[in-house]
């Protein structure tokens, strides 16, 4: 008997060797190959060296950007900050999969699946078994209802198009539905009864790995998974709150949602749902990776001041401002942002409030408004001693303990002195304000290039 087992054992060992395509060489797992792909509406940033922090006269005397040589890596950056459109884009992903979650809920509750019509169209994926394959089959089994709803883990179905149109609503459960995400008859006037905005909200998780590798092993890898759930839509009220004895409710009223600011900046935007943003952006590129079967992409993200810096920039040296500098007026005659210029004339850059995302000219990275427009929200903590003690690689200092972030490139009512590429300022992580936007980053996979790739 132990002669036929060892027969056998070498027989398998023999097949594994003949069958192998590697010859018995060492060649590495071979994956697929990987093409690094430039996301839409963005730039790459190639790697480099460059002096962070005030060269120039530090006018408003704070001294908290003393120069220093940092490098930073290759990353991609979006070329406008995100406008109202691609955040409404956004917002109404939440508000569908909101209504779907309701939908499917209710049909569960009342046992009604596709074959039933009406509400049952939107009932959960797994509702009809029998189209399960096993790994979905066991997944429902073994971690549905993992969660404080109970219905965690179970797939929504986005193959059915919802209806809005009330003449159009399919039966009276999903008329239940859908009253109960708009406001109130109370609360609704001139006939416009709109959707509950505070209805709208992003749940979502990520892994603190700093804490993580600062822990050096102590504590389990859940303790260090958090949870985030918070509102999204902007806070269109910044309009009026950030100017007291100002006649703005022509932006507050439209601004957000109407197609006559689509490609404009979107503000009223918290540096928590800035992170919402980039956690979104990220899943909705890799669901549809998944999709079709292509690998997932690193996620979207904040700059850190450093590289928001470097990329404002674009490759000038010293300069102080995106396009070099030292002066905010061409040489014919014409402001180069957008901002409150000659003491308190808005309107002398052609422009009251702000602009389309695409406006004045791009810098040498071909990024617009890095200067003006919009201050915009990086992913750093604000300390006024920061560069004293940050990395000359990638530098950053984020910290969760320091609710203060900093905030770069100057608005639409900011002078000149907030424009210039090496001012910081900052506001509190759960502010919104009428002149503060973002743009994403993403990290560049592969091999490092001193040049951007082929358009």
């Amino acid at each position: 008997m132990k002669k036929l087992l060892l027969s056998s054992i070498a027989f398998v060992v023999l097949l594994s060797s003949c069958g192998s395509k590697t010859k018995g060489e060492l060649v590495g797992v071979q994956g697929k190959k990987w093409y690094p792909e430039k996301p839409h509406g963005m730039e790459l940033i190639p790697q480099g060296s460059y002096i962070m922090g005030k060269s120039e006269e530090d006018q408003a005397k704070v001294l908290n950007a003393p120069t220093k040589t940092v490098t930073v890596r290759s990353f991609y950056m979006d070329d406008t900050e995100i406008t109202n459109s691609e955040y409404r884009q956004f917002v109404e992903w939440v508000r569908d999969s909101i209504v779907r979650t309701k939908l499917a809920i209710l049909a569960d509750e009342l046992g009604l699946g596709p074959d039933d019509g009406g509400v049952g169209d939107y009932a959960f994926k797994d509702a009809d078994t029998t189209r399960l394959s096993a790994y979905d089959k066991y997944m429902l089994d073994n971690y549905s209802g993992m969660g404080a709803t109970g219905y965690e883990g179970r797939g929504l179905n986005f193959d059915q198009d919802l209806v809005w149109e009330t003449s159009e609503y399919p039966d009276e459960y999903y008329v239940e539905v859908m009253d109960k995400l708009y406001i109130s008859e109370e609360e609704s006037y001139n006939g416009q009864r709109t959707i509950d905005v505070t209805q709208l909200k992003y749940k979502y998780s990520w892994m603190d790995i700093e804490a993580a590798a600062r822990a050096k092993g102590k504590g389990s890898r859940k303790d260090f998974i958090k949870q985030e759930e918070l509102e999204i839509y902007p806070d269109t009220t910044v309009w009026i709150r950030d100017f007291e004895y100002s006649y703005n409710e022509p932006m507050h009223n439209d601004y957000f949602w109407h197609d006559a600011y689509s490609e404009y900046p979107v503000v009223g935007v918290s540096w928590k749902q800035a992170k919402a943003f980039c956690n979104w952006r990220t899943k909705f590129k890799n669901d549809d990776q998944k999709s079709k079967g292509a690998q997932f992409v690193n996620q979207f993200r904040l700059p850190t001041e450093a590289e928001w810096e470097y990329a404002a920039r674009g490759g000038i040296e010293s300069g102080t401002y995106p396009w070099g500098g030292p002066y905010v007026i061409s040489d014919t005659g014409c402001f180069m942002a957008n901002f409150k210029p000659q003491r308190g004339d808005y309107a002398a850059d052609t422009a009251l409030y702000t602009v389309e995302a695409k406006s004045f000219e791009p810098n040498d990275y071909n990024l617009y408004n890095m200067a003006g427009n919009v201050s915009e929200w990086t992913d750093s903590s604000y300390d006024p001693n920061s560069y004293e003690y940050v990395s000359t690689m990638n530098p950053n200092a984020g910290s969760s303990q320091n609710a203060r972030k900093v905030i770069r490139g100057g608005s639409w009512k900011d002078v000149a002195y907030f424009l210039q590429v090496s001012t910081r300022d900052y506001e509190y992580q759960d502010s919104a304000r009428s002149y503060i936007g973002f743009r994403t980053v993403q990290d560049y996979m592969g091999v490092e290039e001193n040049k951007p790739l082929n358009k």
